[in-house]
């Protein structure tokens, strides 16, 4: 065999995997170099522009769907993605589809239509669904990504656009430990911090539970601080009182500037999103037996925001 991979091999390569191509003896010396693996990405938002941005940036060739919900293409298309009309002719052509969408109803639809990813489907090929889910809808989805020939596991995301763009998201996976394992290096292109943690579902799961902590943080500080507004207390002791004390948080942080400046440019998760995981996390609850009268009352407040 020569220096370059031969056609057998590269095809049982899985994704992420990485190509050796020192000669003998030369393995210390030389840094191993990732494979360029057929990526197929459905869902340019504001997370995926950024999951986009960095797979190219890794020397993937990335084909993405157009969609009327996508961020501007022309940075991604300048820099080398390709575009597909449909789910199917995308998913033809990829060795990974990744979906960055906005939820389960979204998923199943993108999956399963007529001309959705398991119409095009070849054998072997990993769906990696960073969204946030229902998990008993994304247990269904694996079953029929499996049923399809494909591989799947559910790897959603938290932090904000900025750490997308910035190649540095924390992933939640739930899957195959295997199959986890041979994918970590395409994963590493656009997270910094990335937990197995469970089998299929368990990732939805955990990103529901981040969240309805996160959101409930920031509901209670949110009617804390309107609170002390109308009860004349200075926003900068409100601020320093709590983060020199018990309510020293993320949440704080990120609230901060909005409640000493009114900047709210590191607020950009929209009410309707933080309502709509809420109402998967008040499912997956309901589903588990799970006691939710907190979580009713954080709910409640996310959905009259939205009204």
């Amino acid at each position: 065999m020569g220096r370059e991979d031969s056609g057998a091999a590269a095809a049982a390569r899985p994704p992420g995997a990485w190509r050796d191509n020192a000669r003998p003896g030369q393995h210390d010396q030389r840094r191993r170099q990732p494979v360029s693996q057929r990526i197929g990405l459905i869902g340019v938002g504001l997370m995926g522009h950024g999951i986009a941005s960095n797979l190219l940036k890794h020397g993937h060739a990335l084909a993405v769907l157009e969609h009327a919900g996508n961020q501007p293409l022309d940075a991604l298309q300048a820099a080398g993605a390709a575009t597909q009309r449909s789910a199917r002719a995308l998913a033809a052509g990829s060795e990974v589809v990744i979906l960055c969408v906005t939820g389960s109803p979204q998923v199943e639809a993108v999956l399963q239509g007529a001309d959705g990813v398991l119409a095009g489907l070849r054998a072997g090929t990993v769906v990696i669904d960073c969204s946030t889910a229902i998990p008993r809808s994304t247990e269904r989805m694996a079953q029929a990504v499996h049923a399809a020939g494909g591989r799947f596991l559910d790897a959603p995301m938290t932090r904000t656009p900025k750490e997308a763009a910035e190649g540095r998201l924390n992933l939640l996976v739930g899957g195959d430990a295997a199959l986890f394992d041979a994918c970590r290096p395409l994963l590493a292109c656009f997270a910094e911090n990335i937990t197995h943690v469970g089998p299929v579902g368990a990732g939805h799961r955990m990103k529901l539970l981040h969240n309805y902590v996160s959101l409930g943080f920031i509901a209670l500080l949110s009617e804390a601080a309107a609170c002390a507004q109308r009860g004349g207390v200075a926003a900068e002791a409100f601020v320093e009182v709590l983060a020199k004390g018990g309510g020293g948080s993320v949440a704080l942080e990120r609230l901060k500037p909005y409640l000493l400046h009114r900047d709210a440019s590191s607020l950009r998760f929209a009410m309707s999103n933080a309502q709509k995981d809420l109402s998967y996390y008040h499912t997956m609850a309901a589903d588990s037996g799970a006691v939710a009268g907190i979580a009713d009352a954080v709910l409640r407040t996310y959905t009259q925001g939205v009204a």
